[in-house]
């Protein structure tokens, strides 16, 4: 990472803090970014690039693992599909009022920008670090399934724990070095991704319908035969609680395009465009995924299977399907490895140009690309990567619906506060949609707290712990402004 460090280290001028106001974001985004910034970023990304960069964020190692721990929760197909339409419903009610604030406040950096200029410094330093630590987490995660599976593929490559770690550090630390050269060369290899995992799916899906004759007539004899239980009664509630959990954690990242705010082109209309596009196109894939690992596996095959739709693909490829199946993850999740990867730098960039966080890190190189923060999210997803992080990610995953809670709060509270705010994209069916769902996130929040004993309190914890983080971090920014 030498190449990634080579930044200018040249003194910063004194910069004032800036709050919240109502003059137009990108015009107070161009003004600090002139004074920070010996480049800027770009605006060279379109709609395809956001939808790209959802998909590549979203469909990821989740959708391996997710069928089996819905079907064991809730061992009936109706109920099993039926969550994932619920979560997609949840998303596009959510995709209405994402998109009115991405049109209206076309800065990178994700929800972070919403909750600060609606509520406040604190609310947006909460979702801005949550979302953050929680996208290194991520990258480590996913590189380290990206190190398991090339060592399925590959036999040299399985050493043990040792070679897990070397391969998920060298995805990372390569994808970083791709990113430093700049915004294009990370679009490009988002899209390229994107567009091999989606038609690799599609393969996927067919096939199972095309070929798997046979093999859905032994499902239903054997489903038939073997008859899971559903629960019942409030055993229910929580079976359904717990599994749209899954789902909302594994559809999170259909608004993968406001990260990129200041970076697409006519984002009034770019921005709506691509959410809704990714919400479709995410939930599409995911419901067809579903359907055909339901129409070659009888359920209680599906039922705690941590790999089922390598089993689905075994039943139609013999056993070339689990090759077949890890080829098109690895694949998946290098797509995922550069969207959350842009992400991260993009949410530490936005932070420290707010003064949220030291205000070097907000410099941008000639090729558009917060060098900095790419250099801080890149080494701390490699400090993820060789230290213990599951119990951390477990924690912080609580705050993906909370961060979308405070967005469908920020929604309502610049309708009043900045009426005349110009808003490219108005929220349609608002504010019944936008109520909807807010109201189905608390519900949610409350549930995970009743149903996860385990990470919610300590979520809450860390939510506490937060604020003197916040205080000090703020006044480490000033404190380096001043020097």
């Amino acid at each position: 990472m030498t190449t990634v460090a080579n930044h200018r280290t040249n003194r910063l001028p004194n910069i004032p803090d800036v709050q919240p106001s109502s003059e137009p974001p990108v015009a107070t985004s161009i003004a600090l970014l002139s004074k920070v910034s010996p480049g800027k970023l770009l605006q060279v990304l379109g709609v395809w690039f956001g939808i790209a960069a959802a998909v590549g964020n979203t469909i990821a190692a989740g959708i391996v693992r997710t069928p089996g721990v819905i079907a064991k929760l809730l061992p009936n197909p109706w109920f099993f599909l039926g969550v994932w339409v619920i979560g997609g419903l949840y998303a596009l009610f959510g995709a209405s009022s994402m998109a009115e604030l991405g049109a209206a406040i076309p800065r990178s950096g994700g929800q972070y920008n919403f909750s600060r200029r609606a509520i406040g410094d604190y609310a947006g330093f909460i979702v801005g670090w949550s979302d953050w630590l929680s996208s290194c987490g991520t990258l480590a995660a996913v590189a380290i399934v990206i190190g398991e599976y090339s060592g399925k593929l590959i036999p040299a490559l399985d050493a043990g724990d040792h070679a897990i770690k070397a391969i998920a550090v060298s995805v990372i630390v390569g994808f970083g070095i791709l990113q430093w050269r700049g915004v294009r060369w990370g679009s490009r290899a988002q899209l390229l991704t994107s567009a091999m995992k989606t038609a690799a799916f599609v393969i996927l899906v067919v096939a199972c319908f095309a070929l798997g004759g046979s093999a859905h007539r032994a499902s239903l004899a054997a489903e038939s035969a073997t008859k899971l239980t559903l629960p019942t009664g409030w055993l229910l509630a929580v079976a359904m609680m717990l599994g749209l959990q899954e789902v909302f954690y594994t559809i999170d990242g259909w608004d993968g395009v406001i990260y990129f705010g200041e970076e697409v082109r006519d984002p009034g209309k770019a921005v709506p465009r691509a959410i809704f596009g990714s919400v479709f196109s995410i939930m599409s894939i995911y419901l067809l995924l579903n359907a055909a690992v339901l129409y070659v596996l009888p359920m209680n095959q599906i039922a705690g299977n941590n790999f089922s739709l390598g089993t689905a693909a075994e039943r139609i490829f013999g056993h070339y399907g689990d090759p077949i199946i890890r080829a098109i993850m690895v694949v998946s999740l290098l797509s995922c490895i550069n969207a959350v990867q842009l992400f991260c730098s993009r949410i530490l960039y936005a932070m420290s140009a707010d003064g949220l966080f030291f205000r070097s890190v907000a410099r941008v190189n000639k090729g558009g690309t917060p060098e900095l923060a790419l250099l801080l999210s890149t080494i701390t997803a490699v400090l993820f990567v060789l230290g213990s992080f599951e119990r951390v990610i477990a924690m912080l995953s609580f705050f993906f619906v909370a961060n979308y809670t405070l967005t469908y709060v920020s929604v309502f509270v610049l309708r009043k506060k900045e009426p005349d705010m110009p808003r490219p994209y108005r929220a349609w069916g608002y504010p019944w949609t936008t109520a909807i769902a807010l109201i189905f996130s608390v519900l949610f929040l409350v549930g995970s707290i009743l149903t996860d004993r385990d990470n919610a309190p300590l979520a809450l914890g860390m939510l506490v712990l937060s604020y003197p983080v916040y205080r000090v971090l703020k006044w480490g920014a000033s404190r380096a402004t001043a020097i």
